[in-house]
């Protein structure tokens, strides 16, 4: 017990006097195949505020992101902390499924990775914003192309009008500066389309850690200059998203599940047979006893921790454990998003402006559709070949996943009981406040 409480009083100090650390860095595990890194030996870490600030402010300061510390601390008030409150940090982390090489974006947990080439053995790992559910950070496999000091900032068109739909019009060209959306360094990546990872100004500080941008991967500026001034052109960059990682350490294998992404919530079967796969490719294909009551509950509470579920028989002398290659991302297609144009106000429907018939739909286009008001669309009369269709959905869900057939406990996470992925997210996700590049 003594040498418990030493330990983390040690984790302590060492996170006190870190400060606004650049990155939290790890050794990598040292045996072949193991994923899961920590800075000491305890699941998490408890801290004491000793004044009142946010706990967006404390999440600054020890390199976590918004939604990360929310999630762990979800009876606190992001807003208000006070003295004395006791709040808990991550240790361990699962690393995601990538090589582990240049630089790893999990969007799913606003997390990167990063293993510099000039010190083998370490990974760091920084807090980042990604893209909003209309403006997606693309996935797959690429390389910073070019890296830029002081950058200007050229809104797209798309961005401009969405900003003037809005009331905030953008100039053509904002200049280098504290208010300049890509902060003080940019590195470019090798995609269709201007996707960078880059800097924050000072008005969207606290944005870190959400889905804010349009598609950009966002970092405190000093987490920034470190990666700008370690990470050379052509360093390659994985884009992944994996809200449920499992790794093995020391023979045991752990799961760690954080929230869905706004729009892409999961329901509990989906996301136990995610991990029942994840399981089964982790233990070379064989699906292990595994404690399935851990695994639901990890699956439940969502908070962002590896929770132990198996632990294996140590290798015999001159045996190799069988590994699992590790994914490489490909390329996934981003669906072309159109800014609303300023809103026009008129009391006429949509089909009828001005006395001119509406221009057919143009099929084939990947357009998001302009939002309507409820009131003035009438509700489609459902034929009969609707009903069918509606009837078939309907029997299609009821039909069992073969999941459940795994194990008899499975059921205790497959009940219909609907969790709440967007946990530790508020309003501010979705206010203006927050938006940028």
């Amino acid at each position: 017990m003594k040498t418990h409480t030493l330990l983390i009083a040690c984790t302590l100090l060492l996170l006190t006097r870190v400060g606004n650390a650049p990155a939290q860095t790890y050794p990598l595990p040292a045996v072949p195949g193991d994923r899961v890194v920590a800075a000491s030996a305890n699941d998490s870490v408890l801290i004491t505020v000793d004044h009142d600030q946010t706990l967006l402010d404390v999440a600054r300061q020890y390199n976590l992101g918004q939604s990360e510390i929310v999630t762990l601390n979800p009876k606190i008030d992001r807003w208000l902390v006070k003295k004395g409150t006791v709040v808990r940090l991550p240790n361990r982390r699962i690393l995601p499924d990538t090589p582990h090489d240049g630089i790893t974006l999990n969007i799913a947990e606003y997390r990167m990775y990063y293993y510099p080439a000039n010190q083998p053995g370490v990974v760091k790992s920084f807090a980042h914003g990604v893209g909003r559910q209309d403006w997606q950070t693309p996935l797959g496999k690429t390389h910073v192309a070019k890296k830029v000091k002081n950058p200007e900032w050229h809104p797209p068109e798309s961005i401009r009008r969405e900003h003037a739909a809005n009331g905030d019009p953008l100039p053509a060209v904002v200049p280098p500066g504290p208010h300049n959306p890509l902060g003080a360094y940019a590195l470019h990546l090798a995609l269709p389309g201007e996707y960078r990872i880059h800097g924050t100004d000072i008005d969207k500080i606290f944005g870190i850690g959400m889905q804010i941008t349009h598609g950009c991967v966002r970092m405190y500026p000093e987490d920034i200059e470190a990666l700008y001034n370690s990470a050379p052109v052509g360093t390659p960059v994985y884009i992944v998203k994996q809200p449920i990682k499992v790794g093995w350490l020391d023979n045991v294998l752990y799961v760690e599940a954080h929230p869905d992404l706004e729009g892409e919530e999961k329901t509990q079967d989906q996301r136990f047979a995610i991990a029942l796969e994840l399981i089964r490719k982790a233990n070379g294909g064989e699906l292990p006893e595994f404690d399935q009551v851990a695994l639901n509950k990890a699956l439940t509470d969502i908070d962002a921790t590896p929770v132990p579920l198996y632990e294996r028989l140590p290798p015999l002398e001159g045996e190799v454990p069988v590994v699992a290659p590790p994914v490489i991302p490909e390329i996934a297609p981003v669906p072309v998003v159109k800014a609303p144009k300023p809103a026009v106000k008129s009391k006429a429907p949509l089909h009828a402006v001005a006395g001119k018939t509406a221009k057919p739909a143009v099929v084939g286009k990947a357009k998001k559709p302009e939002p309507v008001l409820a009131s003035k669309v009438k509700k489609p009369t459902l034929t009969s070949a609707d009903k069918t269709s509606k009837k078939v959905a309907v029997a299609a869900k009821k039909t069992p996943e073969p999941v459940s057939k795994t194990k008899k406990t499975t059921a205790t996470g497959a009940k219909t009981k609907k969790t709440t992925t967007a946990k530790g997210r508020d309003q501010a996700s979705s206010a203006g406040y927050f938006r940028g590049v």
